[in-house]
């Protein structure tokens, strides 16, 4: 039996479990400029109540879980997507303030904000006229 068989027949209750175990890693895209950095994560379905954003020392980590509606009265016998829990995590630059990340999200889109502390910031100096 192949595993996409295997997946049709058992029951919705021990396929559930199988997703649980299974993580997605979203795609991500990381920006860097004179103020700090930009992440861009791809996180389809999850919502802001689904979303957890964590900062512990200098690890960002980004957890989510999609929620796809079915119709009512339709079962799935079969998907493509095996998991709908999204995982990933970062390492932070020591120059980088953590408790500073501003964070949004619009339609399945999240974007991450991390500023680079006040002294590492390119200042401009200005002259005086004496």
């Amino acid at each position: 039996m192949t595993q996409t068989q295997d997946v049709a027949i058992r029951p919705a209750a021990e396929v559930q479990r199988a997703e649980h175990q299974v993580v997605l890693t979203p795609p991500v895209d990381i920006y860097e400029d004179a103020d700090g950095i930009t992440l861009i994560a791809d996180i389809p379905g999850v919502s802001k109540d689904r979303l957890n954003i964590e900062v512990d020392k200098r690890t960002l980590l980004i957890e989510g879980d999609a929620h796809l509606e079915m119709p009512e009265g339709i079962q799935a016998l079969y998907a493509d997507i095996r998991s709908t829990r999204y995982r990933r995590s970062f390492s932070l630059s020591p120059e980088l303030e953590p408790n500073n990340i501003d964070a949004s999200l619009k339609d399945g889109v999240l974007t991450l904000r991390i500023p680079k502390r006040a002294e590492l910031r390119p200042r401009k100096i200005e002259v005086r006229v004496d």
